[in-house]
């Protein structure tokens, strides 16, 4: 899982050279990456990493609303680029990773959590979101106690570097766009 970042800066550099981008699709772009940033701030505020199974919140619709949540951005900047080149670049780069990083999560879960992360696992889909029959605040486990947002632990997550790092994108796809428009390349 290491070669997710060393592999993501020369995958970030292509995407950037071979974007096209025009202010309407960096607006989709935008518009789909907000809904994304939104799930990963739900998710990041009900996740108490290594010290207890997340399963309220996002998490009684998936078991991975982060990175449910970081596919929506990774569909934003696939339109945002308004290039086929560039936009099938940044799916199969999250297809490939973000996959295997589900499936190795999924195994160190289960090691910790043992049956009440199985019990999890048969109620609640690995990735897309059943959003049919989840209430916010339900819990899928029965005798589990929901839990409501937290903001310090958002905070405690340093979600909000996501945030950061989707802002900086985008601003990096207006500035791909101003030089297409003044240079031609």
């Amino acid at each position: 899982m290491r070669w997710r970042v060393r592999v993501g800066y020369p995958v970030a550099i292509l995407y950037w050279v071979l974007a096209t981008p025009t202010r309407q699709s960096i607006a989709i772009g935008v518009a789909i990456a907000a809904f994304g940033l939104m799930i990963r701030a739900l998710a990041a505020g009900h996740l108490w990493k290594d010290q207890e199974l997340a399963v309220t919140g996002p998490y009684a619709a998936t078991r991975n609303p982060l990175y449910f949540g970081s596919a929506l951005l990774a569909v934003g900047f696939a339109l945002a680029g308004h290039s086929w080149w560039a936009g099938s670049l940044v799916v199969i780069y999250f297809g490939v990773f973000y996959y295997a990083v589900m499936r190795n999560e999924e195994e160190d879960l289960a090691a910790k959590f043992g049956l009440a992360y199985e019990q999890y696992a048969e109620r609640v889909p690995l990735f897309l979101p059943r959003l049919w029959g989840t209430m916010y605040g339900a819990t899928p486990i029965p005798g589990a106690e929901p839990k409501a947002f937290s903001a310090a632990q958002y905070g405690k997550n340093r979600e909000y570097r996501a945030l950061i790092g989707t802002v900086a994108g985008f601003a990096i796809m207006w500035l791909r766009m101003w030089i297409r428009a003044r240079h031609g390349y």
